[in-house]
């Protein structure tokens, strides 16, 4: 399973759980089943539910026999939908892994990694009808640029806009190869990956609308959650971290805090840690990965 994808700081986030025997827990990004395993390690007449999306990873949920666990093939912005299928009123836990999986950026047909030449995709499930081909050459000049300075923070959003919408005029980018020849000359000298990485990131938050699909399962999971129980997020780039951050603090996305009568913050959750945790020297060195990983807590009041 490691070698689908290696579980970013598998014993931080599975120990902030505080895992319970007989609890009932939510992983909402199952890939390789690494945090899944560990979890299912300390339960015994309890239960764990594993959602993703991703069709490639029904074989890793094959290997699981444990009669605890229940995989779902559905994305988990329908949370609550899905336990409701499975007569689940509320949890004790949940756990989610953003981003995208090991496997996901190393299989080339994927289209999620800059350094390969597959098919512009980057769909994280493959039987949506939209892909990064169809955002790429058919969206107009100004959503590119809104979607390139939101979603990606480049700051030469309004001139990469243009150059794509240039380049797809005489010819559909259909690779992501071609892709990265349209952005070679608009990189800054020396900083030419972390370009590339930060214009396919916010194409492939755009595809797979991932920070309305965060959005969507923060609030259900206030919704779900037994009172004292524990989620726990990780996420890697800085528009994912805020988003939990502010939900955790002030129980919104956006905008201003809700207060009650006497001036008390209306919230959900409590956060348990005040700086995310990040990952060790020594996994950082093994797993690149982790370097950008930053893991909030929060205990359902």
């Amino acid at each position: 399973m490691t070698e689908y994808h290696k579980p970013v700081m598998l014993a931080e986030s599975v120990e902030a759980l505080n895992v319970r025997p007989d609890g009932i827990y939510v992983d909402l990004t199952f890939g390789g089943g690494g945090h899944a395993k560990e979890i299912l390690r300390r339960i015994d007449k309890g239960h764990l539910y594993a959602f993703d999306q991703d069709s490639d990873t029904l074989a890793n949920a094959e290997k699981f026999e444990d009669r605890s666990f229940t995989f779902i093939k559905a994305n988990f912005r329908y949370l609550t939908k899905y336990l409701k299928v499975h007569d689940v009123a509320q949890v004790d836990g949940i756990l989610g892994d953003l981003g995208i999986s090991s496997h996901q950026i190393d299989e080339i047909t994927r289209g999620f990694s800059t350094r390969m030449d597959g098919l512009l995709d980057m769909r994280m499930n493959r039987d949506s009808d939209y892909s990064a081909f169809d955002l790429v050459n058919t969206i107009k000049e100004t959503d590119i640029k809104i979607m390139l300075s939101t979603y990606g923070e480049v700051r030469n959003a309004g001139r990469v806009a243009k150059a794509i919408c240039v380049a797809r005029a005489n010819k559909p980018i259909e690779s992501t190869g071609e892709l990265v020849k349209v952005l070679e000359r608009l990189a800054p000298r020396g900083k030419q990956n972390k370009f590339f990485a930060q214009v396919f990131q916010a194409i492939r938050i755009g595809v797979n609308d991932e920070m309305n699909t965060l959005r969507d399962v923060l609030e259900q999971s206030a919704a779900v959650m037994k009172k004292g129980g524990i989620i726990a997020i990780m996420s890697y780039h800085s528009l994912e971290d805020r988003m939990v951050k502010n939900f955790f603090n002030k129980g919104k996305i956006h905008g201003d805090v809700e207060k009650d009568i006497y001036g008390n913050v209306y919230r959900p959750f409590k956060p348990l840690n005040r700086k995310p945790i990040t990952a060790s020297v020594e996994e950082i060195a093994s797993n690149k990965r982790a370097r950008s990983a930053k893991l909030r807590v929060a205990e359902k009041l």
